[in-house]
């Protein structure tokens, strides 16, 4: 069969053979490769782009450019650790979106190469939805949630709350209404003069500091939307006032400062968390994303599994930040379900969870 001169691949399911499956990341400034037999990762290899640090921030051109120079060591680095030869490969999955354009370009172009050069299946991943299913891969680590469950994803570019009936149907329940809950984190290390990314730092500054030694107002949103606009600039209003008292403000109470600030944050996240759970009546709570890597959030789940008698699941931190992991663990479920995708498939900056907008 053939749909514009491109094969449609429909492989034999039937039998009990290993899939390898290689997974490409490129939705952001991490470049990664991983090849995955079944649910079992062999290698999960990430190139981190360090030259964003003097910006402050990603610079999306500067990040495609960095994507094109990185991808095929990594993927030959992948392969070359999973032990694998291209040959045996089964599919190759890859992130369609969300993310910066040309950064998913870069990703997305050599996956259909490859995939057309091998004549092997073609599968998109949605980013969001592999930071949920990150959960699936098969490892003696973490625990795997049963559905349905509650994901919350939160990430430098993304916070939502998601209801996950199984593996392909997801009902956003809430979002971020203007900044994510990473961009409040870096953007408030910025404020106080922290390097890019200041999301760790923060992290690490909290574990020392008063956690109630200063208040900030919690935005008001109604449902289980998020805003975290608000509170940076009454983060950055208080540092202003503060360091015009005493220009040494920062300097002196940095811990206290970054404790307070991880506080509020975590406490917007379980408020909304409870709300859902309240909403829903599930009880199970899956978190994903660069920022489910933070000690405090980390923290509150696992409490929240004695205080309000939760099943929380965490990921394992190298399945927390951007990785091809995790679109590879999506990438084998679509493959046992057939689903596969045209070589006429284009990335999406903008891709939401359970559609095809």
């Amino acid at each position: 069969m053939f749909y514009l001169c491109t094969p449609i691949f429909i492989p034999n399911l039937l039998n009990n053979e290993n899939k390898f499956i290689l997974a490409i990341e490129s939705s952001c400034d991490d470049t990664s490769a991983a090849v995955l037999q079944n649910k079992k990762v062999l290698s999960n290899i990430v190139a981190t782009q360090k030259i964003h640090e003097e910006y402050g921030g990603v610079v999306p051109e500067l990040a495609s450019r960095a994507h094109q120079q990185n991808i095929v060591p990594v993927v030959h680095q992948a392969l070359l650790k999973a032990n694998i030869d291209k040959k045996q490969l089964s599919a190759i999955a890859f992130t369609r979106g969300p993310g910066l354009m040309g950064s998913l370009l870069v990703g997305t172009s050599f996956a259909k190469s490859l995939s057309l050069g091998l004549g092997i299946p073609l599968i998109e991943v949605n980013h969001m939805q592999a930071h949920i299913l990150a959960h699936f891969i098969e490892d003696d680590s973490q625990k795997t949630p049963e559905f349905p469950f509650l994901g919350m994803t939160i990430s430098g570019g993304h916070t939502q709350i998601v209801l996950v009936k199984n593996y392909f149907d997801m009902e956003i329940l809430g979002e971020s209404l203007d900044d994510a809950v990473g961009e409040a984190f870096d953007k408030s290390a910025k404020i106080l003069g922290l390097p890019y990314p200041g999301g760790p730092l923060i992290d690490k500054n909290a574990r020392l500091g008063n956690p109630k030694a200063y208040a900030f107002t919690k935005p008001r949103v109604d449902g289980l939307n998020f805003s975290f606009s608000g509170l940076k600039t009454a983060i950055l209003y208080f540092i202003q006032r503060e360091t015009k008292k005493n220009p040494d403000f920062i300097t002196e109470n940095l811990n206290d400062i970054c404790a307070s600030i991880q506080h509020t944050i975590i406490e917007i996240l379980m408020n909304k968390l409870k709300q859902a759970v309240k909403q829903t009546g599930v009880k199970r709570i899956a978190i994903g994303g660069g920022v489910s890597a933070n000690s405090g959030i980390r923290e509150a789940l696992n409490n929240a599994e004695t205080r309000y008698g939760w099943q929380t699941y965490i990921p394992k931190f190298e399945y927390c930040t951007d990785n091809a992991a995790m679109i590879g663990i999506v990438g084998y479920f679509k493959y046992l379900n057939n689903t596969f995708t045209e070589q006429s498939i284009t990335a999406k900056a903008r891709y939401i969870i359970g559609s095809n907008k």
